[in-house]
């Protein structure tokens, strides 16, 4: 589900940003001396988010303590290198701090100190404005999915109706058929029913199109709990189109294949919107 959340705690800035995912991916960006905790906003975020692809930024400003520290031994042992070196040699003159001037990189160290209870509480405002709004366009998905789930009974309601009609004329047909076959031949009566009641059982929809409504209800009640349900939602969906297909399959009434084309449409586009919630 996309989203935007921020926060600023002197001068320390947090921005989240959420795009649709399957699952959850996070990459985080921070000024080196706040790497270390890279871990911990990692599973601040998934302790509040179930799935969706995360990019954390943390800047600063005016926020770093920084601490400028000399490495004595080090220096020690380059200034009596020096002294041994002009004893050995002879050199005249006297050896200061000048000399030591060309190993900064060497001598100094700076540590960026930064309060790590800053930096939790700008994260977790920022997740806090990004959940608000995750939360306003997962109710509007919810809301659309639920009119789709309608829409999707309807047209399920449809198909049931005409089931009784399609019933009767695959009887009338098969029965014409058996008997312009057989016709003026002695016609055994138990295995033409026989044969027909296999025939009317491969041909009926009746469980795909209840399997269908059970689903459809499931997935409403489902919208109705909230919290974390894409997964579930989707398979749902999945069942649903697999039923659909069974449906186009074994009919073939050009009403009801009209009916499963747009069935398969609205599956297709609450899978769609699926994808956004988590």
């Amino acid at each position: 589900m996309t989203g935007f959340g921020s926060a600023e705690k002197n001068g320390l800035r947090v921005e989240i940003r959420s795009l649709n995912h399957r699952f959850m991916d996070i990459t985080i960006k921070t000024p080196s001396g706040l790497s270390q905790y890279d871990l911990a906003l990692r599973n601040m975020l998934k302790e509040r988010f179930q799935r969706g692809k995360f990019d954390v930024t943390v800047s600063t400003e005016n926020h770093v303590a920084t601490k400028v520290t000399v490495n004595k031994e080090t220096a020690k042992k380059i200034y009596g290198a020096f002294q041994e070196l002009q004893k050995e040699l002879s050199i005249p003159g006297q050896i200061d701090i000048n000399i030591l001037a060309g190993y900064e990189k060497l001598l100094i160290e700076e540590k960026s100190e930064y309060d790590v209870d800053t930096l939790y509480a700008a994260f977790h405002e920022a997740i806090s404005h990004l959940e608000a709004m995750r939360v306003k366009e997962g109710n509007l998905i919810a809301e659309e999915q639920r009119q789709r789930a309608e829409s999707l009974k309807s047209l399920n309601d449809k198909v049931r109706d005409l089931m009784p009609h399609l019933m009767e004329r695959y009887k009338a047909r098969f029965s014409e058929r058996v008997r312009l076959l057989l016709e003026p031949k002695e016609i055994d009566d138990s295995k033409i029913i026989q044969e027909a009641a296999v025939m009317l059982e491969k041909l009926d929809i009746s469980e795909e199109v209840n399997r269908i409504e059970n689903h459809v209800q499931q997935m409403k009640e489902t919208i109705e709990e909230g919290n974390v349900i894409g997964r579930k939602l989707d398979f749902l969906l999945q069942e649903m189109g697999r039923e659909t297909n069974t449906i186009a399959a074994k009919s073939s009434d050009s009403t009801i294949s009209s009916l499963t084309v747009d069935m398969k449409l609205e599956i297709e586009k609450m899978r769609e919107q699926v994808q956004n919630l988590q």
